[in-house]
């Protein structure tokens, strides 16, 4: 049984980036300067994507390094730390989007902010469009207690930041991760098998015709496709033992070759009609009301789902489909035509990112959104403990298993042993595996890529095709019946028209 309450649910999910000058720095402790000028920091995040405060005292997350609990919303908190921090006011222009589109449409027609939190691929546009500005040196001084951030990173995560590029340079320099999550299958497990949801192919199964929704976005979409089409080699033993597996499959998920799109469309415009409906949102609610069997869903929103209907005795499964799943970010980063240079607002954006790298600012976040935060906490227990909390097994459970998270949480130096729980064998099915899901998982997991203009041109159109009318699956008896119905009518005006006269 679930020790949490879900607070809200995020609509849209996936990686992201933040940035900040290398010359400049402030004093851990700066003498307070009540003359100063406050620092104006504009930020903009998803929709209830931070936690706002107003825990009941009951929802009070009782942890052995300490009780915590969401009081006031974290912009209000950070703003209180900070002055008490480094003795300078900063008060946040908080705002929020919907899309990772929207906001990109804001910034190009005029919309300025310091610091936003849109996905992997939108930070990859951003950085290749040269938008953002690189995060400082000291925001990575692991001696300094108060960057909590580079000091709380996933190993994980941190390798994924370390070893991916675009331009030539890392996405560390550019990106704080904040939430993460892989992409996967909502299921109800009586009347639906865990093997028939464990992968893409599923969408193509006629044995549940209108019983299956698909995500309404073109990158979702074709990444799932193109598991589907590439099933059969993707869980072959010739590929699953290729020496460079993890970058081919990264390659095949990511092909935007013409011949490739052209499969896409046409499996799309195939399926589409043993679908539920093509969806954003309403998967949530369409799985627990019962009017679909499964539904493709980030995680975040695959546990909000799976916790909703157990409140009511209703209990769904996750399952990642075995060709592949797609490992999503969501994080911050620094505009440049928003801090312009001004080095004051790139301390209070980079003190901004590590306030909400704080472990028991981690948990609070993880509480009320249901996402998976990118922290793991480094040496400070916390977030750790709040897992164990929260899906470790009671005392007198006979059904459980050992579950290892070590490769999320583990650095070099540290014991994989200390990140092993014991949990309920339940949860290698349930929201335990979709926010944490397995090395095994992981292991199959790869990212979506930015894909370049000409790609995203050939995509839309694409997609445009799938959603819309495409005219070239009109059968060619329709248009030819329809312009003989057409003439027809005309020839009997003329006649009409010549018997008047």
């Amino acid at each position: 049984m679930m020790k949490r309450t879900m607070r809200s649910v995020l609509a849209a999910t996936a990686a992201a980036v933040f940035m900040i000058s290398p010359v400049f720095s402030i004093p851990a402790k700066a003498a307070a300067n009540d003359g100063e000028e406050e620092v104006v920091l504009r930020v903009s995040n998803w929709e209830e994507y931070i936690d706002e405060g107003e825990w009941d005292e009951e929802e009070t997350i009782d942890l052995e390094s300490g009780d915590i609990l969401g009081e006031n919303s974290l912009v209000d908190d950070f703003e209180d730390w900070y002055y008490e921090t480094y003795g300078i006011r900063c008060r946040v222009e908080y705002s929020t989007f919907g899309t990772n589109e929207d906001l990109y449409n804001m910034l190009t027609i005029g919309d300025v902010y310091d610091l936003v939190c849109p996905s992997e691929y939108m930070i990859m546009k951003l950085m290749s469009e040269d938008m953002l500005e690189p995060l400082s040196d000291e925001f990575f001084d692991t001696d300094n207690e108060l960057n909590y951030y580079i000091n709380g990173v996933s190993p994980y995560i941190r390798s994924i930041f370390e070893t991916h590029e675009i331009n030539g340079e890392t996405w560390d320099r550019y990106m704080a991760g904040y939430m993460w999550g892989v992409t996967g299958f909502v299921y109800n497990p009586d009347e639906i098998t865990r093997e028939e949801t464990a992968t893409w192919k599923l969408f193509a199964n006629t044995d549940y015709r209108r019983q299956i929704t698909i995500k309404d976005n073109v990158r979702d979409s074709y990444f799932s496709s193109v598991g589907a089409l590439r099933s059969d080699y993707l869980t072959s033993e010739e590929f699953l033992n290729d020496p460079d597996y993890a970058m081919k499959l990264q390659n095949i998920m990511n092909d935007v070759s013409e011949e490739t799109i052209d499969e896409v469309q046409d499996y799309l415009q195939m399926i589409r009609g043993n679908m539920y409906s093509f969806e954003t949102d309403s998967g949530k609610a369409d799985m627990i009301t019962g009017k679909v069997v499964a539904n493709y869903q980030w995680s975040g929103d695959a546990v909000y789902t799976m916790d909703q209907a157990e409140e009511d005795d209703y209990y769904l499964n996750f399952a990642v489909p075995v060709e592949s799943t797609n490992v999503y970010f969501d994080g911050w980063a620094m505009l440049k035509n928003g801090v312009r240079e001004d080095a004051r607002k790139k301390h209070a954006a980079e003190a901004f990112i590590n306030f909400l790298s704080r472990p028991d600012n981690v948990v609070r976040n993880m509480y009320y959104i249901g996402y998976t935060s990118c922290i793991s906490g480094g040496d400070d227990p916390t977030v750790f403990e709040y897992l164990d909390w929260t899906y470790g097994a009671e005392e007198d459970e006979e059904e459980v298993v050992d579950y290892s998270v070590a490769h999320f949480f583990a650095d070099e130096d540290d014991d994989p042993e200390d990140f092993v729980l014991t949990v309920p064998e339940e949860q290698l099915n349930r929201q335990l595996i979709a926010q944490y899901p397995s090395e095994d998982i992981l292991h199959r997991a790869t990212i979506m890529i930015y894909f370049d203009k000409a790609a995203n041109e050939r995509i839309n159109k694409m997609w445009i095709r799938v959603r819309c009318f495409n005219l070239e699956n009109i059968p060619v008896v329709i248009p030819l019946t329809a312009s003989i119905l057409i003439a027809a009518a005309v020839i009997c005006l003329l006649v009409k028209k010549y018997r008047k006269h």
